[in-house]
Order: structure tokens, then C-alpha cells, then sequence
């Protein structure tokens, strides 16, 4: 079920721990033709492909008022407290990220400060097929409102029946979206790119979906349409453990990634005997039988997924930081120590009761990350992802007087004469 491999050499683990490479062309060759229809036809479109792909035919591309109304009948008071609970832990960790930014004087006469300014027009995309991701609808919608984002939209695939999952739309109108629209795929990028006739254009493209919606969403951004959160891709999972880690938990940690996608990337690094490692796959074994909805995705996940044993946590770590995954748990006595040496990951769970799934749903922090390798570079989504900022400075006449020279001087040297005399011409009489 899960591959082993026992103090594999540095050039070996490198390529084990490898993700699988897509097929970019095959993906493009299907994609580009959907965006640039949706560019030329608009809402012809994206009900054409909404027949083709979601089997759905609607008349209205916009969820109505009524249908929020009728969703909030369909979810349970049970479901509506925990979207609340999840709300106000992710609205709180946001919420600290806010403030307000100090006026520096660099020097007399010379003032220098930034403007925080939301962006304006943001679309969100939430997979609603075989998962109907409201925990996103949370992640996105809780800073981008916090955030001050004024024109928010969302798009989510309809069902046969030309409905969005009413946990979603709830969730939606809990936060305070009500712009919403029945439509998926890589034709809801392409929409909220260009606009429609029912789709407003936005400046920025949120959320995952699969490997249709990736490509999309890079296309745009490449072809400088608009800006999107960040490159993304299966979801994923290291796990670190040493001795003190419960199979059983780590068993479990590991299923709970793999269900996500037969793509999920899955990674056990640990120091641990073969007696442990036979406990982690029996316990595998075990638990696998109690997912009865997601086996046929559970298996094809773990069977890509690998167990790699290394000689010491050092060597785990050093791996780990090469990897940059998703989600990171360390799993081992001193969890906070080795999680300070952590240079690229996503997001860190730190000890036993420390599972990725409070972070996806509702310990606070978001739950938009980062995958192949991209943590390298890249943060998760937070405040700062829907903001700008915007540079100011104010100099008076003294203060431009005491920079002149050393302005003259640099402007001089790259051969750039204008610049030196937008200085000059304002301190002729002082020279």
C-alpha cells in the first residue's frame, strides 16, 4: 500500500521524494481553447461548457436571493455553529495581522510612508464536486473581508440540478459574499479574467481546483490578464517523527491527506526501527477500511505515497527544507526546537494533537498554502494577500537640499542628466 525505502543515499532520497510530473501540454491543449472562448462568447460559453462538463443546464448564471435563503434551510443548526466557531478562530489569527504603518522621517525635511490599499476587485473559485470545499469559502472570505476588499465574487460548479451546494453558499453569505455564480472549471477563471455578460472581471483569482483550474489560472496570470494567489497543485503531507510519534496518529495524519486527491503527495521521513514502521502500515490498513466514501482515492494516493527512513533528524529536516511541502508535522520529542530550524514550508503542525485537519478547517490559520515546492518562495494566504502597498514621500525644500548632492551624483553616473535637473531646476537660486 505505501512504498518503504531504509537509509536510502542523499542522490537516492532525492529522486524518491519527487513529485509525479503533469502533462502541461495535454493540459494547455484543452484549457486554451475553453479561455479564449469564454473571452469571445461570454456567457454563451460558459453555459455551453457548463452542459458539457457539470451536466447542469441553467437559464441564470448568478445564484438568486432566494437560493441563499433556501440554503440556509437545507444545513443543519449543527453545520451553521461550527461554520461559526471556524469563523471567529480564522477572523481572530487574520484579525492580528492588521496595522497601521508608521511615518519615517529618513531625515530633516524628508518623510517616507505606505499606504495599505485593498484591492479592489477579487474573485474566488470553490471546488463544489465531489468535495464542496466551505472550509475556503472561510479561508478566503474571512481575510479578503477583513481586508477591505469591497468587490468580492465567487464561483463554485452548479450540481445536475444547476445548484451550488448549499454549505457553500451559506458559508458565503455568512461571510458576507452574496455575488455568486454557477460556474466551474477552467471557464469560471476564464470568466472572472475577462468578464462576462452576468461575471464582473477582478484584479486577483483565489483557490484551488484541480489540474484544469491550475492551468487556467497560470494562463491568465502569464498572459498578465490577472494576478492569482499562487501556483498550486495536489495537496500534500510531510510527516517527521521519531520515536515519541503514535502510529497511530501518524497512521491517521496520513489518510487524511490522501483522501484529498489520487494526485495527494504523502511523505513519512522518520528515524524509527522497522517494528514502528510495520505499526504506521498496520494501523494504515486498519483505518483505511473505516473510509468508505473515499477508498477508491485513498488507495491510489497511497500507493504513490512513501515511508523513507534516514539516520537522524537532522538528515529528516535537511530533506524536509529541500521538499518545501504543503503541510509539515513534526512529530517528535522537542517539536518546537526542530520547528524553529524549518525554513520552507507551507504550514507547520507541531506534536501529537497537532493534526493538519484543525488547520483546514478551524484552528485559525489558513488553509490556502503553497504546494510542489513553491513554499520555497511563496506564503500562504493571509492579509497581506489582498492588499497593496502603496509608497508616499513628502520632502521639503531643506530636505530635497540635503539630498541633492548625493542625487546629483548617482543620476550623474548612470548617465541620467533629466533626473539631475528635476533637482536642480527646483534649488537654482541656492546654488
Amino acid at each position: 500500500m505505501i512504498q518503504v525505502y531504509i537509509h536510502p543515499t542523499s542522490e537516492t532520497y532525492k529522486s524518491i521524494s519527487n513529485r509525479s510530473v503533469q502533462n502541461i501540454y495535454h493540459l494547455k491543449k484543452i484549457v486554451l481553447p475553453i479561455i479564449d472562448n469564454v473571452k469571445t462568447y461570454g456567457d454563451v460559453a460558459l453555459k455551453t461548457y457548463t452542459i458539457k462538463y457539470d451536466h447542469a443546464d441553467i437559464k441564470h448564471i448568478q445564484v438568486t436571493e432566494e437560493d441563499l435563503n433556501k440554503a440556509d434551510m437545507k444545513i443543519s443548526n449543527r453545520l451553521k455553529k461550527s461554520i461559526e466557531i471556524a469563523y471567529q478562530n480564522i477572523k481572530c489569527f487574520h484579525q492580528k495581522q492588521m496595522h497601521e504603518e508608521p511615518t519615517i522621517e529618513i531625515s530633516k525635511g524628508v518623510l517616507c510612508w505606505r499606504k495599505i490599499v485593498p484591492i479592489e476587485k477579487i474573485g474566488f473559485y470553490i471546488p463544489g464536486g465531489s468535495a464542496p470545499l466551505l472550509s475556503t469559502v472561510l479561508m478566503l472570505g474571512v481575510p479578503g473581508k477583513l481586508s477591505g476588499c469591497k468587490n468580492i465574487i465567487l464561483c463554485s460548479p452548479p450540481n445536475k440540478n444547476g445548484e451550488i451546494h448549499p454549505a457553500i453558499l451559506y458559508t458565503a453569505k455568512y461571510v458576507g459574499i452574496t455575488r455568486i455564480y454557477k460556474v466551474g472549471g477552467a471557464q469560471a477563471i476564464a470568466a472572472m479574467a475577462y468578464g462576462t455578460e452576468s461575471i464582473p472581471s477582478v484584479y486577483k483569482i483565489f483557490g484551488p481546483g484541480n489540474s484544469y483550474v491550475t492551468i487556467a489560472k497560470q494562463i491568465v496570470s502569464q498572459k498578465g490578464i490577472v494576478s492569482i494567489d499562487m501556483p498550486a497543485g495536489p495537496s500534500e503531507v510531510a510527516i517527521m517523527a521519531d520515536n515519541s510519534a503514535n502510529p497511530e496518529y501518524v497512521a491517521s495524519d496520513l489518510l487524511s491527506q490522501s483522501e484529498h486527491d489520487p494526485e495527494s503527495y504523502i511523505l513519512l521521513i522518520t528515524t524509527n526501527n522497522k517494528s514502528w514502521i510495520e505499526e504506521v502500515k498496520k494501523e494504515l490498513k486498519k483505518q483505511f477500511l473505516d473510509i468508505s466514501n473515499k477508498q477508491d482515492i485513498v488507495e491510489k494516493s497511497l500507493k504513490k505515497s512513501k515511508i523513507i527512513v534516514l539516520t537522524s533528524l537532522d538528515e529528516c529536516l535537511a530533506l524536509i527544507n529541500k521538499v518545501a511541502p504543503e503541510h509539515l508535522i513534526i512529530n517528535c520529542k522537542n517539536a518546537s526546537y526542530w520547528g524553529e530550524k524549518v525554513i520552507n514550508a507551507g504550514s507547520v503542525f507541531l506534536g501529537n494533537y497537532s493534526p493538519v485537519s484543525a488547520g483546514d478547517y478551524a484552528s485559525g490559520t489558513n488553509h490556502v498554502l503553497p504546494t510542489y515546492g513553491y513554499a520555497k518562495s511563496y506564503s500562504g494566504v493571509s492579509i497581506d494577500s489582498f492588499v497593496k502597498k502603496v509608497t508616499f514621500q513628502k520632502l521639503s525644500k531643506k530636505g530635497l537640499k540635503n539630498l541633492s548632492e548625493c542625487i546629483s551624483v548617482l543620476s550623474s553616473e548612470e548617465g541620467l542628466l533629466a533626473h539631475k535637473k528635476s533637482i536642480n531646476i527646483r534649488l537654482k537660486n541656492e546654488f
